[in-house]
């Protein structure tokens, strides 16, 4: 079995050096773990970990995933509850991950403090990396001393927001797997079997039926403009790319998701769970709603749903409670609404929206069921049409011909 050898921190900031046996390094991670203590580097005996490093390549091709950036969270507050001075606590994070990116991060935001900058300056100095939300969660535990408290928090948000993404991703790949398949069989029946069967039944004299002749113009169509169609497909792929990275796009994009019947109350309903959950942390953290509102339009995911956060904005600047903007804005369900004027008449905002956010968590689960129940017959009902059209192209001049030497 390898032995490896492992510098740690324990649970007083002391750090410990010595030798472990595990079947990986990992292995050696989880088995230190166990004992309560935080690794920083792990290391094979006799074998260096050698990590070949392209900058301008991972500048483009690399990203941090949500799973590296939950772990940085949850050192940076074991570290930081450990007493560990801020130079060694970014020293040790940046050996510890594996994340080329985040690794110069850390290094970039180490020198930032070093160079007098505070806490929330260098995470905000990595827009790219630590989202609005992120950012100001920091500010608001550096500046009230609960950081240990607010990066749990963190933790919390982005393990929420990672399943969310997981539980929809999942619910759309049968579908997408399925409409994929379509398009490659219509393709290889339209391209390479249906030609070839009509040449043999034109030879033969047989009278091509009405659904052979209009397969047959779909396919003569395609082999005389394809070109021009991939071109036409192409450009506006290209158009509607470039459109979606700007302001009005993205807007037109989100409101035609909201308003489509199927994907459109999903949407919604991981809209408001994510407002919900945001913003009881936000106000448990002691952020200003005003602030609070300008994060919550960063980070809410929906363009449509951000611009309503504006003229909630708008009508917070004039005085008004948060519960009779909410009202007022469109794509707010009356159980938020509700739930926020009890919460902000009783005192308990935050408790009152963790209660929402705890619902509508238990509402997209069921609406991601449910657009995954209602999108299955769509394709298997598209599926059979496709199918059945092509066999009837294919076989009744078939069984035409035979009719004909009998």
């Amino acid at each position: 079995m390898p032995t490896f050898a492992y510098q740690a921190i324990n649970e007083k900031g002391e750090t410990l050096k010595g030798h472990i046996e595990a079947e990986s390094a990992d292995a050696a991670a989880d088995l230190l773990a166990g004992r309560g203590v935080l690794p920083s580097r792990i290391q094979e005996r006799n074998r260096g970990r050698q990590r070949r490093s392209f900058p301008a390549l991972e500048r483009w091709f690399s990203h941090i995933p949500t799973a590296d950036l939950i772990l940085f969270t949850k050192q940076f507050s074991t570290l930081f509850r450990a007493g560990v001075p801020m130079m060694s606590m970014l020293d040790i994070l940046a050996a510890q991950t594996e994340n080329p990116r985040l690794e110069r991060v850390i290094t970039t935001m180490r020198q930032a403090i070093k160079e007098g900058a505070q806490l929330y300056d260098a995470f905000r100095q990595h827009p790219g990396v630590f989202s609005p939300l992120y950012c100001a969660m920091i500010h608001a535990g550096e500046v009230s001393g609960s950081l240990p408290k607010v990066m749990e928090r963190l933790k919390y948000i982005l393990e929420h927001e990672q399943k969310v993404r997981s539980d929809i991703r999942s619910a759309m790949f049968y579908p997408a797997f399925v409409l994929a398949m379509l398009v490659v069989a219509f393709v290889i029946l339209l391209a390479f079997v249906l030609p070839k069967f009509v040449t043999i039944l034109s030879r033969s004299g047989v009278a091509l039926p009405l659904p052979t002749q209009i397969a047959m113009g779909i396919y003569q169509f395609m082999a005389t403009y394809g070109a021009l169609l991939l071109a036409a497909a192409l450009v506006a792929f290209l158009a509607a790319f470039f459109y979606l990275r700007t302001d009005q796009g993205r807007f037109t994009r989100d409101y035609m998701l909201i308003q489509s019947p199927i994907i459109g109350p999903v949407v919604v309903k991981s809209a408001m769970s994510r407002f919900s959950s945001i913003f009881s942390i936000l106000q448990s953290s002691g952020i200003a709603i005003l602030e609070a509102m300008t994060i919550l339009s960063a980070t809410i995911g929906n363009a449509a749903i951000a611009r309503e956060f504006e003229r909630i904005r708008e009508l917070l600047e004039e005085g008004r409670g948060i519960a009779a903007p909410l009202k007022k804005a469109r794509y707010f369900t009356p159980m938020v609404v509700n739930m926020v004027a009890v919460g902000e008449e009783s005192g308990n905002l935050d408790e009152m929206l963790q209660e929402v956010a705890t619902h509508y968590d238990e509402e997209l689960e069921y609406a991601i069921k449910k657009m995954t129940n209602a999108l299955g017959p769509i394709l298997i009902i598209s599926l059979a049409v496709m199918v059945g059209f092509f066999a009837v192209a294919i076989f009744m001049p078939i069984a035409d011909l035979t009719k004909m030497y009998h």
